[in-house]
């Protein structure tokens, strides 16, 4: 079942059988790691800025910053960022941690579920570090895509602006979603942010969060690969009447 799918069903499960575009946006969503290589004018990606902006931040300090990359620009940044992968892999290290060290259940299993579905549909074994180390490596590529950002924060501030930066990136997927354009965001970029911070430049009190691949799909529609626990299993209710 896809994920459309899923949404139109819980809808009428509710006695309302409308689907507004942006749930269409949400529920198609999904990280595109194959694109076509069609170029996206710079007018586009500054729409898709000039919306997510918009995104709710405390006390409105908006604490997001973007580098946007295109081109020959994208292109230099690619190649030392695979250089560094290459050849010195274990010299980086990014300067926040994504992932608890021991995560505990539900999110160790979903977490060791996605390793499963992903490596599997690309049919390399989780054993295969050396296939897994050429996967990843596409990372730096963009995946193909035409424009890539990377997107910092700066480090002075407290976790709640990673919060409102969340919403904000996630303003900058559904934006071009809407302009017909897939995305990807890509954490690993953060590992190499020594790499980075004198190719665009990033001043000593920006932190790199993540970067974001944004273009066309070389396959315009998949179905989702990664399930999506049930709302009941997320949340409670409590004072409805119905």
């Amino acid at each position: 079942m896809s994920a459309l799918e899923e949404v139109v069903i819980g809808e009428r499960a509710a006695g309302d059988g409308s689907l507004s575009r942006i749930d269409e946006i949400i529920a198609s969503r999904f990280a595109c790691r194959e694109f076509s290589g069609d170029p996206v004018p710079r007018q586009t990606i500054e729409q898709i800025l000039g919306v997510a902006r918009f995104a709710p931040s405390g006390a409105n300090i908006q604490p997001w910053y973007v580098h946007v990359l295109a081109g020959a620009t994208k292109e230099k940044v690619s190649a030392a960022l695979l250089r560094a992968h290459e050849e010195e892999r274990s010299e980086h290290v990014s300067e926040y941690r994504y992932y608890a060290s021991d995560l505990p259940e539900p999110y160790l299993d979903r977490r060791q579920e996605f390793g499963r579905l992903f490596y599997g549909s690309l049919g390399i074994a989780q054993t295969d570090i050396e296939a897994r180390g050429r996967q990843t490596a596409r990372n730096y590529a963009f995946f193909g895509a035409p424009v890539g950002l990377i997107v910092t924060i700066d480090r002075r501030l407290e976790v709640g602006s990673w919060l409102d930066l969340g919403m904000f990136i996630q303003n900058v997927l559904l934006a071009a979603a809407g302009r017909g354009l897939h995305s990807c965001p890509q954490e690993t970029f953060a590992k190499y942010h020594r790499i980075l911070r004198p190719l665009l430049p990033i001043p000593a009190e920006q932190m790199v969060v993540c970067g974001i691949s944004i273009g066309r799909a070389k396959v315009e529609t998949r179905e989702r690969l990664m399930p999506r626990a049930d709302v009941d299993a997320f949340a409670t209710f409590a004072g409805f009447e119905v």
